[in-house]
């Protein structure tokens, strides 16, 4: 797997969102997330918090696998203070370590501590936007970098990997599947150049290629294609677009095979 940005490139976007959520949850620790049905500020903050302090307990176990979740003990102390703690733990942890050394992950290509740099600072990216809609705050901009690398994560960690991992998770989905071939296009920008991934399905199998630095053959001709900006191709794969606005995306072709692929995509981020 290629990776399109460097791990101090990571930790900065992680500190950044980490304050950007930290900006916007005060005051509105009641209101609900558009984004995550069933929640509010309050429980998005002390999920962030318990993520965070999760991975500080998976790098200090130092092992290959995770620690067991969600950490014990949290259920009593206030959010935004829970989310402070969390993340001065988890940023002295990420800078006391080497990115080599063992982390415990899900993820077996990958047990590492870069492996947790990369998935917290996507994570948070993600769960700042979901505090920003809640808030009713403006969606601060997603870096090109960054956004094309969370794509990347999504398709080929929580899609690839995961079916050839538990493939069993996405029986449903796949079970009347014809065989469908979806181009992913995230757009070149002045800080970026044009990536593209293809997912190809079938009842037994959800294969994905391409990404940042690979080239698709030409002759690829997709059943539905879904492209845009880098970070408008990122909310549209974790669902987090605006609720009620347009999508800002291009998005053509077979109408079942975006839905067979969003349910894919359910599947292997729930």
């Amino acid at each position: 797997m290629t990776w399109v940005v460097e791990n101090t490139r990571f930790l900065d976007c992680l500190d950044s969102d980490y304050r950007r959520i930290r900006e916007v949850v005060p005051g509105h620790l009641l209101a609900s997330v558009p984004t995550c049905p069933g929640w509010t500020v309050a429980d998005l903050t002390r999920h962030v918090g318990e993520v965070y302090l999760h991975k500080v307990e998976c790098m200090r176990a130092g092992g290959p696998l995770e620690t067991p979740w969600p950490p014990a003990g949290l259920d009593d102390e206030e959010p935004v203070a829970l989310l402070d703690r969390a993340y001065s733990a988890l940023a002295a942890e990420f800078i006391a370590r080497d990115p080599a050394d063992l982390g415990g992950g899900f993820y077996d290509p990958d047990p590492t501590v870069g492996f947790w740099i990369r998935r917290m600072a996507q994570e948070s990216v993600i769960h700042r936007i979901d505090a920003e809609l809640a808030a009713g705050a403006e969606v601060a901009p997603v870096p090109d970098d960054l956004a094309v690398d969370g794509v990347d994560e999504l398709l080929q960690v929580f899609v690839g990997w995961a079916f050839s991992k538990w493939p069993e998770d996405f029986t449903e989905a796949l079970r009347e599947s014809p065989g469908y071939t979806i181009l992913i296009q995230a757009d070149a920008t002045a800080d970026s150049p044009s990536v593209s991934w293809l997912v190809e399905t079938a009842p037994d199998r959800l294969t994905v290629a391409g990404g940042p630095g690979e080239r698709l053959p030409d002759s690829v001709r997709p059943d539905v294609t879904v492209g845009g900006a880098p970070a408008d191709v990122l909310r549209w794969g974790w669902n987090r677009e605006t609720p009620g606005a347009a999508s800002p995306l291009r998005i053509a072709g077979n109408a079942e095979a975006l839905i067979e692929f969003r349910q894919c995509l359910v599947e292997g981020t729930q």
